[in-house]
C-alpha cells in the first residue's frame, strides 16, 4: 500500500526582518501562505529507509545524497520505508521546497507510524514549523512563533523564477539594517481582495532590495509580473523566485502564459492558494 502527502510551495507574502540574535539567528515577522501547487512524497513498504527523486525538478537534487526528507526521516525514527519524492518545485528558489518536503515527510511519518510529530523538528530549519502547519499563518522569531490569521479573502497567484541562484547568507549578509519594524501587532480582517493588496502593499519583504541588488534578473521578474497585471509584485523568501497576486486562477494562467511566451527559460507557474 502507497501513502502519500502534499508538499505545497511556501510563499511568504511579505517577510519582515526585524532583529539578531546574539548566536546569529535572525528574528522574522512573516506572513506566509501555500499554494496548491507543490512536491508529492509517496511512501511504500521497503528495507530501512530509501528514498528516490522523480519529477521534473529532480536534477536540482541529483548531487544531494542526504537531503531534508532524508533527515527528516531520521529525526521521526522511521524504519521500513521507501520514499519516493516527486519534485515539481526548483531546488532553492524561496517557496520552501526542501522543508515543505521534509514537513511532509514528518506528517506522513507520523500518520505511519501512530507517533506524533518529533517536537525538535525546528532543527532542520526555520521553516519546519510553518511548513507543518502548511496554512496561511504568521511566522514570527527565528520560526518557531507560528500563528494563524485572519481569512484571506479568494486570490490566486503566479510564480515564477528565472533559473538563477541567489546565495541567502550573502543576502542577509547584504541588509543595510537588520531591526526594521515588525507588522501591526494585530493584523486586520481583509474584506476582498482589493482591501487586502492595499494593506500588503504597505509590508515588505526587507530581503527583495539586497537580492535584487546581488542577482539583478530578480527585478526583471518582478517587472514581468507587474506587466503581465499583477495586482502586486513581490520575491518570496531570499528568492529568486517571486509571486504576482491575481484575482483569481484564469486571470493568473493568462498572465503566466503571457510570461512564459516572452521568457521561455524561466520557470513559471499559476496557482491557487490552499
Amino acid at each position: 500500500m502507497t501513502a502519500t502527502e502534499h508538499a505545497p510551495a511556501k510563499v511568504n507574502l511579505a517577510l519582515h526582518v526585524t532583529g539578531q540574535r546574539a548566536d546569529g539567528y535572525h528574528l522574522l515577522d512573516s506572513l506566509v501562505v501555500f499554494t496548491q501547487l507543490g512536491d508529492m512524497l509517496r511512501a511504500t513498504a521497503g528495507a530501512g529507509i530509501s528514498l528516490s527523486v522523480t519529477g521534473p525538478e529532480a536534477a536540482g537534487l541529483s548531487g544531494e545524497g542526504d537531503n531534508l526528507v532524508l533527515r527528516a526521516a531520521r529525526l521521526a525514527q522511521a524504519d521500513g520505508l521507501a520514499l519516493e519524492l516527486e519534485k515539481h518545485l526548483p531546488v532553492a528558489s524561496g517557496i520552501g521546497g526542501g522543508s515543505s518536503d521534509a514537513a511532509a515527510a514528518l506528517r506522513l511519518i507520523a500518520r505511519h507510524s501512530g507517533r506524533p510529530v518529533p517536537g525538535d523538528c525546528l532543527t532542520l530549519g526555520a521553516d519546519l514549523p510553518v511548513c507543518l502547519a502548511a496554512k496561511p499563518c504568521r511566522m514570527r522569531g527565528i520560526g518557531e512563533d507560528v500563528s494563524c490569521i485572519p481569512a484571506l479573502p479568494p486570490m490566486a497567484m503566479v510564480l515564477v523564477n528565472p533559473r538563477v541562484g541567489v546565495a541567502t547568507p550573502a543576502v542577509f549578509r547584504a541588509l543595510a539594517r537588520k531591526d526594521n519594524p515588525p507588522m501591526p501587532e494585530t493584523l486586520p480582517e481583509w474584506p476582498d481582495f482589493p482591501g487586502f493588496v492595499a494593506w500588503l502593499s504597505v509590508q515588505r519583504n526587507d530581503l527583495q532590495a539586497p537580492a535584487c541588488a546581488a542577482v539583478p534578473a530578480i527585478a526583471d521578474v518582478i517587472a514581468a509580473l507587474a506587466g503581465a497585471g499583477a495586482a502586486l509584485a513581490r520575491m518570496s523568501g531570499s528568492g529568486a523566485t517571486c509571486f504576482g497576486l491575481f484575482p483569481d486562477l484564469g486571470t493568473a494562467k493568462q498572465a503566466a502564459t503571457l510570461i512564459a511566451r516572452a521568457q521561455p527559460g524561466w520557470w513559471v507557474r499559476a496557482t491557487a492558494l490552499l
